[in-house]
């Protein structure tokens, strides 16, 4: 595949404007259509980014013959409709992290791309973020095995607002979104299934009727443990932090940064052709459908994480 890869992007928010601004890098890709919620806002977005068509209806870009692929960067309940929407139209879809919020929903995707063959990725970021990358490729080199991964995700978000600062439309999830990301790195770093999974939640909030506090363990086949702790209620350093504790050092990766367990910064500037790991995923999307090839983190390769996800609801649920 020469052509220019056309692409229609929907959910022009924080995450969207981010997609936006790793596009811009790829060669032979272009945007040209803007999905938002709010039309005026979106047309403004789209001026800025030079994108011509602007909806408020994802199904008027998915009427556009010449849109080849969608990344999806909507609401987290609109994911799995808007997947299957995309591919039933013979598009090549991309969506943000979570792909479902049950297991049903994201069985549904994994069987949908099965039979239609369009590539089909979750934006699992995770595992392409340069530091991320750098620690997988020690363990495939068999320099470094896992032994125990802490992971603290933070935020101070006790209202219902974006990465921005700005009112959200919908509700976030620490178990469907936010674990998700370590849940499926976890199992991806050590190569081993998850056998064994715990969780705790706080209190339910009044308003946002959501545990703002969680605890996760996990297990893998092969021994390696994870400890995870979520929260919406950190008034400190924001963000989330993975601790690599191995059979040969320890490490410490903070989105595309990397240091060792001294805190020594490690540089990871030549690990992939950006530091950017939400560049990378976009990359490896369009690469993908190039090369007429499965994705690293397609919604096959991650499903396992979403049965986990699955069985720890259930945990939560009966306690």
């Amino acid at each position: 595949m020469s052509k220019t890869i056309k692409v229609a992007l929907a959910g022009a928010g924080a995450f969207g404007i981010k997609h936006l601004d790793g596009i811009k890098n790829i060669d032979n890709v272009q945007v040209i259509s803007l999905v938002g919620r709010e039309l005026g806002k979106t047309t403004e977005i789209a001026k800025k980014y030079g994108i011509e068509h602007v909806s408020t209806d994802l199904q008027d870009s998915l009427n556009l013959s010449e849109v080849d692929a969608v990344i999806l960067c909507t609401p987290t309940q609109m994911h799995s409709e808007q997947a299957r929407a995309c591919m039933n139209a013979g598009k090549h879809v991309q969506v943000e992290i979570p792909m479902a919020d049950s297991l049903s929903d994201a069985q549904s995707l994994v069987e949908l791309q099965k039979k239609t063959g369009l590539v089909a990725m979750c934006g699992h970021t995770r595992r392409f973020n340069p530091s991320h990358q750098f620690v997988h490729q020690k363990i495939k080199a068999g320099e470094f095995n896992i032994q125990q991964m802490d992971v603290q995700t933070y935020f101070f978000r006790r209202t219902n607002m974006n990465a921005l600062g700005q009112p959200r439309s919908w509700t976030d999830h620490l178990l469907w979104h936010h674990a998700a990301h370590t849940v499926d790195l976890f199992a991806y770093q050590v190569g081993s299934p998850i056998v064994k999974a715990n969780a705790v939640q706080g209190p339910i909030h009044p308003d946002l009727g959501i545990a703002m506090d969680m605890s996760i363990q996990l297990k893998a086949a092969n021994g390696a443990i994870c400890t995870l702790s979520l929260s919406f209620n950190n008034d400190g350093p924001l963000g989330t932090f993975f601790r690599y504790i191995g059979d040969s050092g320890t490490y410490i990766a903070r989105y595309d940064d990397l240091f060792t367990g001294k805190e020594e910064p490690i540089d990871v500037s030549k690990v992939d052709v950006s530091m950017n790991g939400i560049e990378l995923q976009d990359r490896e999307f369009f690469a993908a459908i190039k090369g007429k090839r499965e994705s690293n983190s397609s919604v096959a390769q991650v499903f396992a994480c979403y049965r986990v996800l699955h069985d720890l609801e259930q945990q939560l649920k009966s306690n």
